[in-house]
């Protein structure tokens, strides 16, 4: 199943039957240097693979669970830095906003603006993200039935926007557990959009470190894989160059230098899902 729907982003398409895209990136900002670290080491992968390629970090982590748990650089610092690696990388940069009031100086320096799950259905979050005319990634709540979320993008193009990517993320089950359903990448993929798989944070047990989540981080390979097979249009996963000393998702980033190996895999199953 095709999407009808495509969103360009600098050279490429993401939707129909283009390649697969991949999103990636660290959880959070954590310094300028780690910034680009990341970004060229996916830069130098994805240009040797010849794979869409798109950077993702966040300023700020607003959803944290205990108190104690940092946050990331803020968003001045955070935007600055991003600033600084698209200068110097020419990457397109995916961000998350979780204000109103973030949304028009993030959009400034963001090429997607992204839209995080427990937000979702924040009504004034995603008008607002629309109203600036550049395209949305909209997570899927963990507590969403993938159909219902037609209606989020219905908000979205309400405004005039839609290109709007859904992403999938996992499902609740019980508490301290994720679940992904395949079959919620092909419902969504029914609505008419380009489907994102984010099997990093599918990995997530919310909680599941105490005051932080834990995560299955052994699963990456096997969901991704599956998820590509489905018929996905982008690929998004949390990279870091040592996971175990995130300032967040220590239990489900992957590690930088496995990302590879994931590419070469996933790269042939998108082209074999494509070619059919």
């Amino acid at each position: 199943m095709l999407s009808e729907i495509t969103i360009t982003v600098n050279d490429f398409e993401i939707g129909g039957n283009n390649p697969l895209t991949l999103i990636a990136g660290p959880c959070v900002i954590e310094s300028e240097e780690m910034i680009f670290q990341v970004a060229k080491t996916m830069k130098n992968l994805t240009e040797k693979y010849g794979i869409p390629y798109i950077f993702k970090s966040s300023y700020d982590k607003a959803n944290r669970m205990s108190i104690d748990s940092p946050r990331g650089v803020g968003l001045e610092v955070g935007l600055e830095i991003i600033r600084k690696m698209k200068s110097e990388f020419d990457l397109p940069v995916l961000l998350d906003v979780h204000q109103v009031n973030e949304i028009a100086p993030v959009s400034e320096v963001a090429d997607i603006l992204q839209i995080p799950a427990f937000l979702c259905r924040q009504t004034d979050i995603v008008l607002e993200a629309a109203r600036t005319g550049l395209p949305l990634n909209i997570k899927k709540g963990q507590f969403m039935a993938a159909e219902d979320m037609k209606y989020i993008a219905e908000k979205a193009a309400s405004v005039g926007n839609n290109k709007v990517m859904l992403t999938e993320r996992g499902t609740s089950f019980g508490y301290h557990n994720l679940v992904v359903d395949m079959r919620n990448l092909f419902k969504m993929k029914a609505l008419g959009y380009p489907v994102v798989f984010d099997v990093t944070h599918s990995m997530q047990q919310p909680g599941g470190m105490g005051g932080s989540s834990g995560g299955t981080p052994e699963f990456i390979m096997p969901l991704a894989r599956a998820g590509v097979a489905v018929g996905i249009d982008a690929l998004f996963m949390e990279v870091h160059p040592d996971p175990s000393n995130a300032w967040s998702d220590k239990g489900t980033q992957l590690k930088l230098e496995a990302v590879e190996t994931v590419i070469k895999q996933v790269q042939e199953i998108d082209e074999l899902v494509k070619r059919y």
